[in-house]
């Protein structure tokens, strides 16, 4: 009877993990789209927001951490056991970077403010952000389901953002080149890009993680790199 009740009491704590990983998740997306609607709509209010709702996701690691530690020192798990619980430590670590970077965002909105840049810039923020976002909520219902056979095109994505991001990198230099005035407004709206970028890659990294978790093997280590912003030379007129 004992140890039906502290297979339970074991089980319980799994799933506990499971849920905050869950919540922290949902969190990090609804931070990404708010900060992405603040710097498009010049929103202030919304940025300050996202700013406090940051530690949110502090928090949620600190405990995650915290949970998980004291998981391992009480029942030594084994095999998947184990790597769920190192699994979610990872995890939990990604998502509070996702959340970090969307924090980096709204700080930005400020700085950007009323500087009329072409709508096209914008749109191409917001193209990016979906791409980024769609990749997250991809390898977050992976992680509910455990259905690791779309893993790969998961992981294949970040190609996608990748260039999505260096097209956009050469339309804000090219701005600046422009026209000198564009040179703040555009650096911080580069930043923000290279933001948007990262989560892609974070949500590439939580992807590998829950391949690891299911099937106890590592990915292969070369991820697709589709990045090309190292090598582009604007011409000095």
């Amino acid at each position: 009877m004992q140890s039906v009740h502290i297979v339970s009491a074991y089980d319980e704590e799994l799933k506990y993990l499971s849920k905050r990983i869950a919540a922290m998740g949902g969190h990090a997306e609804r931070m990404v789209e708010q900060a992405i609607s603040a710097l498009v709509n010049s929103d202030p209010e919304l940025a300050r927001k996202v700013i406090e709702d940051d530690a949110v996701l502090d928090q949620g690691q600190r405990e995650v951490d915290d949970k998980a530690i004291l998981l391992i020192g009480k029942r030594q798990p084994m095999a998947t056991d184990l790597r769920e619980v190192i699994g979610v430590i990872r995890i939990s670590a990604d998502l509070e970077r996702v959340g970090d970077l969307a924090k980096n965002v709204a700080k930005r909105v400020a700085s950007v403010g009323d500087a009329v840049q072409p709508v096209s810039l914008y749109r191409g923020i917001e193209a990016l952000s979906d791409l980024a976002l769609t990749q997250l909520k991809e390898v977050l219902d992976v992680y509910a389901s455990r259905s690791v056979a779309t893993i790969g095109f998961v992981r294949d994505r970040d190609d996608q953002i990748d260039a999505m991001y260096t097209s956009l990198f050469r339309e804000l230099l090219t701005y600046m080149m422009e026209d000198p005035r564009n040179i703040t407004p555009c650096t911080h709206l580069l930043f923000c890009a290279k933001n948007i970028e990262r989560i892609g890659d974070h949500a590439t990294n939580i992807a590998e993680t829950i391949y690891f978790i299911v099937t106890g093997d590592q990915m292969p280590v070369e991820r697709p790199k589709g990045d090309k912003t190292d090598r582009i030379v604007m011409p000095i007129s």
